[in-house]
């Protein structure tokens, strides 16, 4: 005969978070990963935004050397505050760059689209199927439809490091709907065919933060509440007064113990109580005015961080300018519709909840609380429309370097707020991370994929080497910072915008290291693992030395099997691990 018992039950104290631990999905195994990670869940976040940005007016003027707040001017001025533990990797390119010289057979990816293209390979670094080698062609198919033919790094990653295999991915802005975003947008991509040749299938992810709040509403639930109105429970109290959480459950627990289990089952219960009663025991505060991992995973903390029904609710929009990212949900803490996705990040990372975290912002996006009318993809042209050629929208690079600051502001939250939760040995949440801005290419109006913008913070468990910003391609410390007030720098529409020619981008011969390496160095800080071959691999015991169809974008153009692609330069970039 099998009892069940209430779930119900065990939901005391530590807003129903620690107390529940068993029964949430996977938690034992999540665990499980922490420990195997060296005693230290890790988590990679990435925030990733489209159309690149004004380069002149992000990169620091430095480009390799240690980094200092003063560093941070223009654009990227929110991120000063935490110069110390932020990493600047230049010199990266991304594959499978769009030009009007694919037709010749000489160009630098598949002639399918300029976006479409390293949308569909920036993170899966594999051709999209169908190919055109045609960069002109307005075919549905190749054009808007085509899908790389493999799976991205997210679900790469997922695959060996989260519970579900699956990654927590959010569409920021809820931008694509139920179905995800079209393939001129979608960055997140699962592969289920054996059949090299076939597409991977778009990943839609969670497009609202009730829909993560939802997921985790288990873990902060105070008394059936979530708005985050209630008061401190009885439990709750005695915790604070040094109360092991064991003690408050004790009758329920050795309840439990009387019945009938497997041996893995017993292991189980063995390890929450003594997870429990170690969290317990780090129920005394914190200094430095950060919160400590004694307020972890609980309502508390959630109501800290924001993490309400009623902010939830407002960052869908609702009375709002119709500007969802830049409504104001909340005073106090302040926040925006964009920062609740972020609020999600950090407790899902609190709890271990996953740890591979995605936010991708929008594409083609109307910045009305920013004051700026023009749409998103239209204004990286620098035109009112989406055409290579033009005139010039007035102002057009004082409105992209706005909301190049709105973003570096989202990113600066995002950090902020995983550095401020302090653990037992002094170190922060953030130190535990590689928390990572993506651009989908550097400048938007050239399209280029060379010199991208990236910024990171966070070690990693002290894997990487913060505070620095490192020149991966040749350790110069001159690196170019791009030429994007090439074209309409004087903010009137008497001047001609060319896209064609990719004089706001950076020069094709610079700036070229590729992205492939970087991944490598997240998988083995996250500790994903590969085969004998090098590539990741579930069940694999070898640190990842390749991922990709090719790190020389040249191997794109054509499509697959086009060329002799392969992984030219295994291997991560030492320079950028600590100690280096």
């Amino acid at each position: 005969m099998t009892t069940r018992f209430h779930r119900r039950m065990f939901l005391r104290g530590l807003g129903g978070a620690a107390v529940a631990a068993p029964f949430l999905p996977s938690v034992w195994e999540r665990q499980a990963r922490g420990q195997a990670a060296g005693g230290v869940a890790k988590t990679f976040i990435a925030m990733f935004t489209h159309y690149g940005c004004v380069t002149t007016k992000f990169f620091p003027a430095k480009s390799n050397g240690a980094l200092a707040a003063s560093d941070f001017t223009n654009s990227i001025t929110p991120l000063a505050p935490y110069a110390a533990k932020l990493l600047i990797p230049r010199g990266l390119r991304a594959m499978n760059e769009w030009t009007q010289s694919n037709s010749n057979g000489g160009g630098r990816g598949q002639g399918n689209d300029p976006h479409l293209n390293p949308c569909g390979s920036y993170f899966t670094l594999q051709p999209v199927t169908p190919n055109s080698n045609d960069p002109f062609s307005f075919s549905q198919d190749t054009k808007f439809n085509a899908k790389p033919v493999g799976s991205s790094l997210d679900h790469v990653m997922a695959q060996q490091l989260s519970s579900g295999g699956t990654p927590m991915f959010m569409r920021v802005g809820n931008s694509g709907g139920t179905k995800g975003e079209s393939p001129q947008s979608n960055i997140s991509y699962l592969k289920t065919s054996t059949t090299a040749s076939d597409a991977a299938n778009i990943y839609p992810g969670l497009g609202t933060p009730a829909q993560v709040f939802s997921a985790l509403t288990g873990l902060y639930t105070t008394g059936g509440s979530t708005t985050g109105t209630g008061t401190m429970n009885s439990d709750t109290y005695a915790m604070s007064r040094g109360k092991r959480v064991t003690d408050l459950v004790k009758a329920d627990l050795d309840a439990l113990k009387r019945f009938d289990m497997s041996a893995d089952d017993q292991n189980k219960i063995a390890a929450w109580e003594a997870l429990l009663n170690e969290t317990g025991s780090m129920m005394t505060g914190g200094t430095g005015g950060g919160m400590t991992l004694a307020a972890m995973c609980t309502s508390a903390e959630a109501m800290m961080l924001g993490a309400t029904q009623s902010n939830v609710t407002a960052a869908a929009g609702a009375g709002g300018s119709g500007d969802v990212l830049t409504n104001q949900v909340s005073s106090s803490p302040a926040l925006d519709g964009a920062d609740m996705y972020s609020v999600m990040a950090v407790l899902a990372t609190i709890c271990n909840y996953n740890p591979i975290i995605f936010l991708k912002y929008p594409p083609n996006y109307y910045f009305k609380g920013l004051g700026i009318t023009d749409e998103s993809h239209n204004l990286s042209h620098r035109l009112s429309n989406a055409n290579m050629t033009g005139s010039c929208v007035a102002n057009a690079l004082m409105k992209l370097e706005t909301i190049d600051t709105y973003y570096a502001t989202k990113f600066a939250k995002l950090v902020g707020m995983l550095d401020g939760i302090k653990n037992p040995d002094g170190s922060t949440l953030l130190d535990n991370t590689c928390t990572v801005w993506f651009n989908e290419m550097s400048d938007g109006n050239a399209h280029n994929l060379n010199n991208l913008p990236i910024i990171q913070a966070g070690g990693c468990g002290g894997y990487f080497k913060v505070g620095w910003t490192v020149n991966v391609e040749d350790g110069s410390a001159a690196l170019s910072q791009g030429n994007s007030e090439a074209q309409c720098a004087d903010g009137s529409t008497s001047g001609m915008v060319n896209g064609l020619t990719q004089q706001t981008g950076t020069d094709s011969k610079v700036a070229n290291a590729p992205i492939n390496k970087y991944f490598y160095n997240i998988m083995n800080a996250m500790g994903v693992k590969a085969d004998s071959t090098g590539y990741p691999a579930k069940g694999g015991t070898a640190p990842v030395t390749k991922f990709g169809y090719s790190d020389q974008t040249a191997d794109f153009d054509g499509g697959l099997g086009a060329k002799s692609a392969s992984i030219h330069s295994p291997g991560e970039f030492t320079a950028l691990k600590a100690g280096s």
